[in-house]
């Protein structure tokens, strides 16, 4: 699903109103009855529902204020709430006021007192129409009394266009946020609805069709995309075909007592579709993760006396590499100097796209010029924030999104930054942010069941573009899945892998 930047929205209502000739109104109603709508299905039907609506002065105000017209019209019993200065309300804010006059109603002035707290607490829906998708700056003052105020009563609240507080083009949080339990945003979400934190205070997301014309959506730099399950389309296997159609990947990873890893990878790979999967692990590894596998191919490499790689190994691995369509480097590999010469070595001297995880990221710590010689040969890092800074990756303005495509484009590389809502960067600025996954990943291995479908999608053909967000859409659906079976405390990277074939059935063409 595209995503829209503030910027972009801006333009599309200033198209749509200037060029096209919708009136501006129009649209605003349109949004108010999508908002309406969602506080209906909220309510307290029982005894007739109850409402207040919290409305700046801008035309998120006045869509806030049209929405408590069409409350009152639907028979509950809703005050409005002007957050701000009158003299700053917006001529279209201004309208909605007059006709919700003409139906009996008021946009009271916002004095917070015992009365006022004693009524809000009896209310059975509340409505965050403060700032939407404009907001830069920290709030204070009344907006700021009035999110402390609708976080703090037990009532569910419906964010307009975004929730209050949450800068749109980041998912930072601006001081403080309401924290919506249903956000209704209009014609395209924002990278804030699935980003950081703002992507915790949406709640759920719908995307309403106020009217805009379909030919100005299709018009936008289409450079930022949410992925989720609508996304996935697997080609069709060619009923002809065999195992070498599929990819031949190589795996290189494991030291003493990280011996899991590169099975994970294995595993997972296999289970997504690739036709050959080998494994190198140095020698005291190789019975275990022969015994572990069955079809993947384990095979021992050279090692040190601690349990690691040796530079022995290289020249072996190099040779494997030749007759292999991509690898991945770094599962369990350990950080000792030697191991992190081989992996530098590697990427020197191999042509293979490369995906480099865990200590094949930490390999590049102080050495990023060996990414970026690798020039025409397609590498993808898959860091957490600790890797990723690790290796130069600047988080200290608190946006992710863009941290991620700097990187990309700065290395030319692809660059998974793996975290709630992972990014999947590419170098010329396009990103995918997944929307799948929940917390019951977080535990160690998630991330080698993720390597491994990334591995096994390029090695049977996908292009970067398609396989990359695609595997981490799949990752974050078997993870959903087995949080939905076995919960989100007891699910395990392995039940992750067993599921993924039930995943991806969902989404295989048989014609």
């Amino acid at each position: 699903m595209l995503i829209a930047t503030a910027a972009q929205m801006r333009e599309i209502d200033r198209a749509a109103i200037q060029d096209r000739g919708i009136c501006s109104t129009l649209l605003m109603e349109n949004a108010a009855k999508a908002v309406a709508e969602a506080c209906i299905s909220l309510v307290n039907r029982r005894r007739g529902g109850r409402a207040a609506v919290f409305c700046g002065p801008g035309n998120n105000g006045g869509d806030g204020v049209a929405a408590a017209r069409f409350l009152m019209e639907a028979g509950l019993e809703v005050r409005a709430f002007l957050v701000g200065k009158r003299e700053k309300m917006t001529p279209d804010c201004r309208e909605m006021e007059s006709r919700l006059r003409k139906a009996g109603g008021a946009l009271e002035d916002f004095a917070p007192d015992a009365a006022f707290a004693s009524w809000c607490l009896e209310c059975d829906v509340m409505v965050d129409a403060l700032f939407g998708i404009g907001l830069n700056t920290p709030l204070w003052g009344d907006p700021y009394t009035a999110v402390q105020m609708m976080n703090t009563c037990p009532v569910p609240v419906v964010a307009v266009d975004i929730a209050s507080g949450v800068e749109a083009d980041t998912g930072r949080i601006l001081g403080v946020a309401v924290e919506a339990d249903e956000t209704v945003t209009f014609t395209c979400p924002k990278a804030g609805h699935v980003l950081g934190q703002g992507g915790l205070c949406c709640g759920r997301l719908t995307v309403a069709d106020i009217g805009i014309p379909a030919g100005l959506i299709r018009g936008l730099d289409e450079t930022l995309r949410a992925v989720g399950p609508g996304d996935i389309h697997l080609p069709r296997r060619a009923r002809d075909s065999y195992k070498g159609d599929y990819g031949k990947v190589y795996i290189l990873g494991g030291s003493v007592g990280y011996s899991g890893a590169p099975v994970f990878v294995a595993r997972a790979a296999v289970r997504t579709g690739a036709g050959l999967v080998s494994l190198g692990v140095p020698a005291p590894l190789w019975p275990i993760a022969a015994a572990k596998l069955d079809e993947a191919m384990a095979h021992p490499l050279p090692s040190g006396k601690e349990g690691m790689l040796s530079l022995e190994a290289t020249e072996e691995t190099l040779r494997r590499l030749d007759t292999c369509d991509v690898c991945l480097i770094g599962p369990g590999l350990g950080r000792g100097n030697g191991v992190a010469s081989v992996v530098r070595h590697i990427l020197r001297s191999t042509h293979l796209p490369v995906v480099l995880d865990a200590d094949g990221i930490n390999a590049l710590e102080g050495h990023i010029d060996v990414l970026d010689a690798r020039g025409g040969s397609f590498t993808v890092l898959t860091p957490h924030d600790g890797e990723f800074v690790r290796i130069g990756g600047d988080l200290s303005g608190g946006d992710r999104l863009a941290a991620a495509r700097s990187f990309a484009a700065e290395h030319g590389c692809a660059l998974v930054l793996k975290g709630h809502r992972t990014i999947a960067a590419f170098p010329d600025g396009t990103a995918y942010i997944n929307t799948t996954g929940n917390p019951g990943m977080a535990k160690g291995g998630s991330g080698d069941v993720l390597g491994g479908i990334i591995i096994s999608l390029l090695g049977q053909g996908l292009t970067a573009r398609e396989a990359i967000p695609m595997a981490v859409c799949l990752h974050g659906m078997a993870g959903d899945l087995c949080a939905r079976e076995l919960g989100e405390y007891g699910m395990t990277p392995s039940d992750m892998i067993e599921r993924l074939p039930l995943v991806m059935k969902t989404f295989e063409r048989r014609s």
